[in-house]
């Protein structure tokens, strides 16, 4: 039996996923996330910080335990958002190869994109006409088009974490940054889409990545994170919007109250909720496939 081992480090947090394949596909020995919030800070330093890289390095260690326990027959690591941006990124490229003894793969957002929808799509109903996927992550979002495969894509700047940091000044934030919050979260939409083309995409939107997930839990008023409720909910634009609103009234503390809220995601749940609020206006769906299943998968899958 085939185990690989795939690695997805981004600007919030990073993950790991060792899986064997079963009769019917890929089963889930191992899912684990740490919040290292490895892009603190880099959308004005331009750097990685020091704390950020010793905190993803204590995150590594127990993943190297872990992998080394397991044995896979390969194991692949992918860095997007934060170490495409920094200009420190081969203080980071050391740190992993110390920790794991291997290289990390800094991929281009397009790349990104790619992975995303290929984990994403993989037990989705098969369809002969193309979805538009889309990542949101701490640093940047992927949007693809596709049906089996991933036809366009691009990604843009508009992650929950560095839109947090370059426009939520105040906890909660006030009416005018929340307004100047939307309106670059808009100007970067309408980019990808021009490139994406969504007047071809005529299914549904699927959303990946914690904010789109926490958003569903939210709405679905869970009593705890539950993934297998999660996956695969569909949520209206109505749901997310109310969500939303709700989350930027907010102070990270009061969301941090939530039984489905991540203790990492408190203080930037707002901004990656109203980037997936904007999409869904922007694109006009009223409504949003939640998946659990996303980059990490794609990563594991480009290993088998």
């Amino acid at each position: 039996m085939t185990t690989v081992a795939a690695i997805d480090c981004g600007t919030n947090s990073i993950r790991l996923l060792i899986s064997s394949e079963g009769p019917q596909g890929p089963v889930d020995v191992i899912r684990r996330m740490e919040i290292v919030r490895l892009g603190e800070g880099l959308d004005e330093s331009g750097r990685i910080s020091q704390a950020a890289l010793d905190r993803t390095g204590a995150a590594l260690e127990k993943y190297a335990d872990l992998i080394e326990e397991h044995r896979p027959s390969a194991v692949r690591m992918v860095a997007t958002s934060a170490t495409r941006d920094a200009e420190n990124a081969d203080a980071f490229g050391d740190l992993v190869m110390a920790r794991l003894g291997i290289r990390p793969d800094v991929v281009t957002g397009d790349e990104e994109a790619h992975l995303s929808f290929t984990g994403a799509v993989a037990d989705l109903p098969a369809t002969d006409r193309a979805r538009l996927v889309v990542d949101i992550g701490g640093g940047s979002t992927e949007f693809v088009r596709g049906i089996d495969r991933a036809e366009a894509a691009h990604s843009v700047n508009i992650g929950c974490v560095r839109m947090t940091e370059r426009h939520f000044v105040d906890d909660p934030p006030t009416p005018a940054q929340v307004m100047a919050a939307e309106g670059d979260i808009a100007a970067h939409v309408d980019t990808a889409l021009a490139i994406v083309d969504p007047r071809r995409m005529t299914t549904e939107l699927v959303g990946l990545a914690g904010s789109v997930t926490t958003v569903a839990a939210l709405a679905l008023g869970l009593d705890a994170y539950r993934p297998d409720r999660i996956h695969h909910a569909r949520v209206s634009l109505e749901q997310v919007g109310a969500v939303t609103d709700n989350l930027l009234k907010q102070t990270s503390a009061e969301r941090l109250a939530s039984p489905v809220m991540h203790p990492g995601r408190a203080d930037v749940i707002a901004a990656g909720a109203l980037v997936l609020r904007v999409i869904m206006e922007r694109t006009g769906m009223d409504r949003v496939v939640a998946s659990e299943h996303d980059i990490l998968d794609g990563i594991a899958a480009s290993l088998r």
